[in-house]
């Protein structure tokens, strides 16, 4: 019995699992979640609109010789007008979005509307835009109006969606 070969035991090897590269894996995709709902956020701008109970029919008599009608069509189609349509202070014109088009205009007519003011002594008020919308009108379009309003630095603007049947023929003509 002295000469029964002893039991061979396997020699038990330390079980390690190297980590490195799931901790890599993990911030990165904490980095890219975190990059993602960032980048996700919708840019946003202030708007404020009126009670559901003002109409446009109240703004007649207040502030007319300060205010610009916007009306946007299908199709890029923007028409601005000064005062009441109709006798109105500048006539119904045709433009185009951009530098060059109505952001001169509005820029024009606010630096106009403050400088009156100023002489007379009273504070600074400028000009009083109404954007009127169609229903052909693209979101892109009310988008950039409303960009245009923050550039030109007008700080009364309001969004209607009432048409006169004027405005509406104004619209619809070539």
């Amino acid at each position: 019995m002295e000469n029964l070969p002893k039991k061979v035991r396997s020699k038990k090897l330390n079980t390690r699992v190297d980590l490195t590269a799931m901790v890599s894996v993990s911030f990165l995709l904490i980095i890219f979640f975190m990059v993602t709902i960032e980048l996700a956020k919708p840019k946003v701008i202030d708007l404020s609109l009126p009670d559901n109970d003002v109409t446009c029919g109240g703004w007649h008599g207040y502030g007319e010789n300060r205010s610009i009608t916007i009306l946007l069509g299908e199709n890029n189609k923007l028409i601005s007008y000064m005062g009441i349509l109709e006798s109105p202070i500048s006539p119904a014109r045709e433009m185009k979005y951009g530098k060059e088009g109505i952001r001169r205009e509005l820029l024009k007519r606010n630096k106009s509307e403050i400088e009156y003011y100023n002489s007379l002594g009273r504070s600074k008020r400028g000009a009083i835009v109404i954007i009127k919308p169609s229903k052909k009108c693209s979101f892109k379009n009310l988008v950039d109006i409303l960009d245009e309003m923050k550039i030109a630095k007008i700080e009364t603007y309001a969004i209607v969606n009432e048409y006169t049947p004027e405005e509406s023929k104004l619209l619809a003509a070539n």
